[in-house]
């Protein structure tokens, strides 16, 4: 940048790859114990993230927003990286994909509940409840645009 504004340089990543990579002027990313809001200068420290919405301010001072899973978040002073089980900036949220994802995370939980588990079946009420956080939390993101 030719002024002398700060920035951080920010990069998510997921599994799948690279999500977002760019600087920006300040990251709110969803922590087990709260959110926490990064700026330029940030002291260095690791947290862990849960499931929930990040918000990215560009230096043109617009917000996008990503729904993220659990991971971490490094800050070295002025570089970010956010390693999550999943990332999707909320543009490309496939909402039919999410809400099916929703719909098939609750009958699983039903089934479990109600003892309708098919035999030839295994359900894992831990991973089915985070399927449907992770879902509930898409749907959420693109909604809020």
């Amino acid at each position: 940048m030719a002024d002398d504004r700060h920035f951080l340089r920010l990069e998510v990543v997921s599994p799948d790859g690279p999500v977002f990579a760019g600087d920006v002027a300040m990251v709110v990313v969803p922590a087990t114990r709260g959110e926490l809001g990064i700026l330029p200068r940030h002291a260095p420290m690791v947290a862990q993230l849960t499931i929930g919405e990040m918000r990215v301010k560009t230096l043109d001072d617009l917000w996008i927003r990503l729904a993220v899973s659990e991971g971490f978040v490094k800050v070295q002073f002025d570089k970010v990286i956010v390693l999550a089980d999943a990332a999707e900036m909320a543009s490309e949220i496939d909402v039919p994909r999410a809400e099916a994802a929703l719909e098939r995370a609750k009958e699983r939980l039903d089934m479990l509940r109600n003892g309708r588990v098919p035999e030839d079946e295994e359900i894992d009420h831990y991973r089915e409840t985070l399927a449907l956080k992770r879902a509930k939390n898409r749907l959420a993101v693109v909604k809020k645009g």
